[in-house]
């Protein structure tokens, strides 16, 4: 990686919705970061972008052929343009920060890596779960072992997406720009299994589609069980389908030396731990609270951690947390979860 020595990272970023303004605040509030321009196709004023004081483009390409200097583009569009916006980015020479999924399809994933091979540039995946205080403890208690082999692993996710959340003619609740809960809602908790347990095979789910049929081309819940290759067996359910509001999400892992459960409205709590020869710690407080939309509560508010390691890493301190390899593999769970869904269809 070539590092940047210029006192500030500069960014860019396209998409200017919830998540890109989520962005952009954490860029402001960080020293070694500079907000050059912002992009969006719809006009500045109907965003609430005023507090932002800097040059506005309606267009990727009329951004990235601008004369402005930045080193990053962080995008946050709807999921169905990240590989074709990150991949004009990467033509440009310039450092990619890419809002979950990194894209829809393993293909497009490996096209953008390939791009930024040849162009000596970096792709990082926004995968901020990883920062949450239980979600570290929990990394350094599998990669320690101190459960000893793994048995189980149970996640579930019972959130609430309706419509006040699928609005009609928007990209939400579409294959083409959305994909599916898993890619939208649930990719964190995918994350999560994979980074702490490697990749998974042998595959069986059965999915519905129970209140979202007039909102969605896709399933609205399903249960998934599968076995990690590196041994256990693992489990997910989710579901958008819950009344009114998120009622919780939790993992919980049983091995030969002890079991945990973290659980909580986020998966920000540690509610069981048992192991041999070891007492619970008292973690940190979650120190950031879930996005609020008003109508929906998303997962944990982390941002800054990402724009941080942005910073780190261009500048050579550390390495990218979640790079795109990664993201690449749970695009690949994820569509082979799917083509399993596709093949038996959604039970309306």
């Amino acid at each position: 990686m070539t590092k940047i020595k210029n006192d500030k990272i500069r960014f860019a970023i396209v998409g200017c919705g919830h998540i890109g303004k989520r962005h952009a605040d954490m860029i402001d509030i960080n020293p070694e970061s500079e907000l050059i321009a912002l992009c969006d196709m719809t006009p500045r004023e109907e965003l609430g972008l005023e507090k932002y004081k800097v040059p506005y483009f309606t267009s990727t390409e009329e951004l990235l052929d601008s004369d402005l200097d930045f080193d990053v583009v962080n995008i946050c569009t709807p999921n169905g343009y990240h590989a074709q916006q990150s991949l004009m980015c990467l033509d440009k020479k310039k450092h990619v920060v890419c809002e979950k999924p990194m894209a829809l399809k393993k293909f497009d994933c490996e096209a953008m890596i390939n791009k930024a091979l040849q162009v000596k540039r970096e792709i990082f995946i926004v995968m901020q779960n990883r920062y949450s205080p239980p979600s570290v403890w929990l990394k350094n208690m599998i990669d320690e072992k101190r459960l000893g082999d793994i048995h189980m692993v149970d996640v579930n996710c019972y959130w609430n997406r309706d419509k006040r959340y699928y609005k009609p003619g928007l990209w939400k609740g579409t294959r083409e720009f959305d994909g599916g809960t898993l890619y939208t809602q649930f990719s964190h908790f995918i994350d999560i299994i994979y980074w702490l347990f490697g990749d998974i095979t042998d595959i069986h789910g059965i999915f519905s589609n129970f209140t979202h049929k007039e909102l969605t081309d896709f399933e609205d819940s399903g249960f998934v069980n599968f076995r990690f290759v590196n041994g256990g067996i693992g489990h997910i359910s989710y579901s958008t389908a819950v009344w009114d509001k998120n009622m919780g999400s939790s993992i919980t892992i049983t091995g030969s030396k002890g079991s945990v459960k973290i659980g909580g409205q986020y998966m920000n709590k540690v509610e069981y731990c048992h192991v041999e020869n070891y007492k619970t710690p008292t973690l940190p407080e979650p120190g950031n609270l879930p996005y609020d939309y008003g109508t929906y509560k998303g997962s944990i508010a982390n941002h800054h951690y990402v724009i941080q390691n942005v910073i780190d890493s261009l500048k050579g301190r550390t390495t990218i947390k979640t790079n795109a390899l990664e993201g690449l593999k749970i695009v690949e769970i994820i569509e082979r979860i799917y083509d399993l869904r596709d093949k038996q269809g959604i039970n309306k």
